[in-house]
Formats: C-alpha cells, sequence, structure tokens
C-alpha cells in the first residue's frame, strides 16, 4: 500500500486537530499488535490482553487523578461526550455556545428527538468577548433546582484555546443538584489539572490530541454516578461500553498518558513559540486579531485573523509553502466553514472568514516560528502587490499594514 506522506521540509502546525504520535507510542503499539489474545478470554493470551488494557487504564487514571475503576474507554472524544449527555438521563442538558460540535449536536439530536413531552430540553448558554461562558447565564438556567440538569462545559475551547473556569461551574452546578460532565481533549499535556480539583462527575479525553493513536478515548465516570450504556452487546468496559476492546490502540493511549507529565514541563517553551508569532505576525500587520488575548489560554494555541483574506485561501496559500496550519474546527469533514466558535465572541463575519488556527506541541521547533513568519510575510507582500502594485518591503513587516484589499 502506498501511504502519501507531505514533503519532508513541511512543517505541522495544527496539533489541535491532531498531534504527531510519539516514537515512544508507536513502538508500545506494534508490541501490542503482536499480541494475540482477546481481553475477555480467561487463558494465558487473553490474559495478557486483559493485563496490558488494565495498566493501560492506570496510566490515564494517573493522568486525571482518578481511580482505574472511574476510566471507560471509547473509541474518542465524541463516543465519550455523546455517552455523557445520552447516558446521565438527565431531562435538561445546559451547554455553552462555543462547545465542539459533538456536545453541541449531541444535544440538538437529543433534544430534537425526545417525545411530545419534551423528554430532552437543550439551553445553550452566551459566553463574553473573549469566549468566556457567563457563570450569571448558568444561575439563571439552572433555576432553583437543577436535579434534572446536566451541565457540559469544555475545560479548553478547540479553536481559542480559551480556559473555563470549570470549577466555578462545577461549585455552582453542584450547589443546585446538577451534574457536570467536561470535554476535557484539548487540555492533558498543555494544562495541569485534575478531576478532582474541577470537581466534574465525568470528563472526556481524546488520546490523539496529546501524542496517542487516532480512534482511541475515555470518558471518567466518577464512582457512584448513574450512566446508561450506549453501545450494548457483551459486558466490556464493565457494562458500559461494549465491544472488544481496540488493545493497541488503549496501550497507545496508556503510554501517551505517562508521557503527558513531559509535555506539561515544557508547556512554557511552547507558549514562548506561541507568543513570538503573534508578536511577529502583528508587527507584519497591526490590523491582525488575536482572538481571546486577554483571557487564559493553552499555551500552544492561537487563532488569528488576516484581515480581508479568505480562511481558505490562507490555509492553501501556507500548505503550498510547506506549513500546515487549520481553519477553525477540524471535525468538518475537510470544510472549511464559518466558525460557530468566533461567532459567539461576537467577531464580525469579516473576521471570522479571515481566522486561521495556529496550535503547536511536542514537536514543535523554533525553526517551526521561523518558516511560519517567512511564508506568512511572502503570502501577505503577495497580496500586497496584488491589490496595490507594490510589495512591502520591511524584513518583519513595519509599516505593512497600509495594505488595501
Amino acid at each position: 500500500m502506498n501511504l502519501r506522506r507531505p514533503a519532508t521540509d513541511a512543517i505541522y502546525l495544527d496539533y489541535n486537530a491532531t498531534a504527531p504520535v510519539k516514537p515512544q507510542v508507536i513502538e508500545a503499539i506494534a508490541d501490542a499488535l503482536a499480541m494475540t489474545g482477546n481481553p475477555s478470554s480467561v487463558h494465558q493470551f487473553g490474559r495478557a490482553a486483559r493485563e496490558a488494557v488494565e495498566e493501560a487504564r492506570e496510566r490515564v487514571a494517573a493522568m486525571i487523578g482518578a481511580t482505574a475503576a472511574e476510566i471507560i474507554f471509547t473509541a474518542g472524544g465524541t463516543e465519550a461526550n455523546n455517552t455523557a449527555l445520552a447516558g446521565a438521563g438527565r431531562r435538561r442538558l445546559i451547554v455553552s455556545e462555543i462547545e465542539h460540535p459533538s456536545i453541541l449536536r449531541a444535544g440538538e439530536t437529543l433534544s430534537q428527538n425526545s417525545s411530545a413531552g419534551g423528554e430532552r430540553e437543550l439551553r445553550v448558554l452566551p459566553v463574553d468577548g473573549d469566549g468566556v461562558v457567563s457563570l450569571e447565564a448558568l444561575d439563571q438556567a439552572l433555576g432553583e433546582g437543577g436535579e434534572d440538569a446536566l451541565v457540559s462545559i469544555m475545560l479548553a475551547n478547540n479553536e481559542t484555546g480559551v480556559i473555563q473556569p470549570v470549577g466555578e461551574i462545577a461549585t455552582l452546578a453542584h450547589a443546585r443538584g446538577a451534574l457536570v460532565h467536561c470535554d476535557a481533549v484539548q487540555a492533558p499535556g498543555r494544562i495541569a489539572f485534575g478531576v478532582d480539583s474541577l470537581g466534574v462527575d465525568m470528563l472526556s479525553l481524546s488520546a490523539h490530541k496529546f501524542g496517542g493513536p487516532k480512534g482511541v478515548g475515555a470518558l471518567f465516570l466518577r464512582a457512584g454516578v448513574d450512566l446508561k450504556a450506549l453501545v450494548a452487546g457483551g459486558g466490556q468496559e464493565r457494562g458500559w461500553r461494549a465491544g472488544t476492546e481496540n488493545v493497541p490502540g488503549i496501550v497507545g493511549f496508556g503510554t501517551a498518558a505517562q508521557l503527558a507529565a513531559e509535555d506539561l514541563q515544557n508547556a512554557p517553551h511552547v507558549a514562548a513559540l506561541r507568543d513570538s508569532v503573534e508578536q511577529r505576525l502583528r508587527a507584519i500587520d497591526p490590523e491582525v486579531r488575536i482572538f481571546s488575548a486577554g483571557a487564559a489560554r493553552l499555551p500552544n494555541t492561537s487563532c488569528i485573523s488576516m484581515p480581508g483574506v479568505q480562511s481558505e485561501t490562507q490555509v492553501m496559500g501556507l500548505d503550498l509553502s510547506g506549513v500546515a496550519v487549520s481553519a477553525g474546527s477540524a471535525c468538518s469533514s475537510g470544510k472549511v466553514e464559518p466558525s460557530h466558535v468566533l461567532r459567539a465572541l461576537g467577531a464580525p463575519d469579516a473576521e471570522t472568514g479571515c481566522a486561521i488556527r495556529i496550535s503547536f506541541g511536542w514537536a514543535s521547533r523554533e525553526a517551526d516560528v521561523e518558516k511560519l513568519v517567512s511564508a506568512w510575510r511572502a503570502f501577505y507582500a503577495g497580496l500586497s502587490a496584488r491589490y496595490t502594485g507594490g510589495v512591502s518591503q520591511s524584513p518583519d513587516g513595519a509599516g505593512a499594514g497600509a495594505v488595501e484589499r
């Protein structure tokens, strides 16, 4: 089978879509692929596979401060999110308008499929201009009692990197009797967090966002919280998720979870790369907007607009220069669509349609910043020549902000 590979000098700056798989993870997966047994079999081959799965479960649990018994393996973050929303059995679903589509669309589907009696009700909370969820709006949505409610708020946004006050949200929601779920898919290896400090009842993870394989995730389910299984069949995952476990994927997930602590130590370096890019692109064009720059953000994420140039044009232009970035979420089947997240921030369509996301990670280097800035400057200069008949001559873009489009 011929696998198409990018040019060897191309750089990858789209970690929020998926991170490169770490070498140690690849090695662990290769070893697991050589295992024969089904984890549900009682013979020695099955017991060896079961042992590998349980060791990975311990590692994933340790990463978030949970116990192994509170970890349910899934096929990814989307399944974990859907399981939390549908399986909790709460009549009211309270989410924010910047959630991932696997939350928003799952909530819409659940509410639309309710009976005429209105078994499920979806309430979407607003955010402020930086993309932070309104606690006042949550308070109003919960009302006097929240025993029938599930609140689902992400820990960090996949497009802007904004970190939500999940601990405060959980305290408020629990005071009214509500359950709390958190989509923490973007957080491991980037910010320190734990399920106890967040105070959540459920939390979703996905291995491929921090150096693990695609197609495997987990749902943390706090002991004592009831959950209805979505996938029926055998008794795998203690009855919460039927189907033969993806042993190689789970082993890779566990290895990535164990390595996440190293990424946390590297977070200041990653943040410095992100900050350097933002400063230098603003120098090229002072009209560049850094979305949510005033809020606490993931150290690796920058959402930037190039005034007057459509997102898809920027992504394609940079890709031709060997730089991979994205426009908004990477979960729209390859389509570049207006960002519901940036619209929620109140950004006009003229800006949301010109935004790209740059996201760094464990393999990012200073040389990547140099290549990105150089490619962006050349792309910008080409537009300058096209629209004004001249080319910006500043080495780092000084004075180039007057390009007319």
